[in-house]
């Protein structure tokens, strides 16, 4: 376990060096320890079950015995806990890795520094993730996730960084295909915010740990008449290339 959680440390350091040695490390933990404590928040909220392990047993006793190598794929969540609410927060953490990136992340283009940034951003997905299952601060200490057999599997560290790096990419194109040419054809500002946070969840997310709005988009403003000089897909600031031509 700490080999690997060692691997993807490096991975995620050394991916692309020059951007890694500007990365502001420190922004990205306290934010990230922001989304976890929003995460463990609702589930203390919602969950009996939560609750219940925390006020039985021995916390520290029943936290070792929570923390074992799954030998299933599946761990009893109903699916779309596993394959939409868990790569929701790995990409929710992969944005937030964006965010104190050293250089600006590029749009989405068929280019390799945005492949490379979002193939970063999913890899520190997956470190969240093993904290999320089986840190300190995870789903073994709070609740004792994991302390029956059952109730742990492969299934949460796969499609966590997997489906983390298919929603930021999802959404990225979304943002820049869909939701822009929206915006250049209405001024309501409303609209505009509630279009963005719906199609970007993930992004809509990692806004509210980073210190921003939950529509917030960098050199976006919801002001129709700020954004009336950006360019969008169909003006001529974006000539019709192909795709991997940007």
């Amino acid at each position: 376990m700490h080999a690997w959680l060692r691997a993807l440390a490096l991975l995620v350091l050394f991916a692309r060096p020059a951007a890694a040695q500007n990365h502001q490390l420190l922004g990205t933990f306290v934010d990230s320890l922001k989304l976890l404590t929003i995460e463990h928040g609702l589930r203390l909220t919602f969950q009996e079950k939560t609750r219940e392990a925390l006020r039985e047993g021995s916390f520290w006793s029943d936290y070792r015995r929570s923390i074992r190598v799954p030998h299933q794929w599946e761990d009893g969540d109903a699916w779309w806990v596993n394959y939409i609410g868990h790569p929701m927060h790995g990409a929710a953490a992969g944005y937030i890795w964006l965010e104190h990136a050293g250089e600006r992340h590029p749009d989405i283009s068929l280019a390799r520094s945005y492949w490379a940034s979002r193939a970063q951003a999913a890899a520190w997905a997956a470190v969240y993730s093993v904290q999320f299952e089986f840190g300190p601060l995870s789903e073994a200490s709070i609740g004792n996730v994991g302390l029956r057999e059952e109730t742990t599997g492969w299934v949460d560290h796969a499609t966590t960084p997997a489906g983390a790096f298919a929603l930021m990419v999802g959404e990225d194109a979304l943002d820049r295909f869909f939701v822009r040419w929206v915006e250049s054809h209405t001024p309501n500002r409303f609209f505009r915010a509630a279009l963005r946070m719906t199609f970007n969840p993930s992004r809509t997310f990692s806004n509210a740990t980073t210190g921003h709005l939950p529509w917030y988009r960098e050199g976006r403003s919801l002001d129709w008449k700020k954004n009336s000089q950006l360019p969008t897909p169909n003006s001529q600031a974006f000539p019709t290339r192909a795709f991997g031509s940007w």
